[in-house]
């Protein structure tokens, strides 16, 4: 738990709350599967051949879900905004914001943890560290 509470966005109550929920991290083979597991991923629907890309699936965990989500919005809302956020702002709506750096959250706890690897807060904002 203590490793995945250096992520902006996760608190005490996320990091206990998916640990319990997951347990094992290393059962998911990607991030991407992780966050597909919670429900990040984009909805599909296709015919014809030609595919949709929709919003959020929604078939995860809504518990962990909700709280990745409020832990995203806090960081949007309180904490110094990096230069993806800003970005992101600037081209999409706050909520679709919020849920993709939720995703980017999910996906950074699923590498801490099944991974083994500490979070780095440069490979988080790579860019801010670049043009400093």
């Amino acid at each position: 738990m203590q490793a995945i509470q250096q992520i902006p966005g996760i608190g005490d109550l996320t990091a206990s709350a998916l640990v319990a929920a997951v347990g094992n991290f290393s059962t998911f083979k990607s991030a991407r599967q992780f966050a597909s597991w919670v429900g990040f991923t984009p909805r599909q629907v296709g015919t014809g051949g030609k595919t949709q890309q929709l919003g959020i699936s929604k078939r995860g965990d809504t518990y962990l879900r909700t709280l990745l989500i409020a832990g995203a919005r806090a960081v949007i809302a309180r904490a110094e905004r990096s230069g993806w956020i800003t970005r992101l702002l600037d081209r999409r709506h706050y909520n679709v914001a919020v849920v993709a750096l939720a995703n980017k959250i999910a996906r950074t706890a699923w590498t801490v943890l099944a991974k083994g690897a500490a979070f780095d807060q440069v490979k988080w904002h790579p860019l801010e560290q670049a043009s400093t």
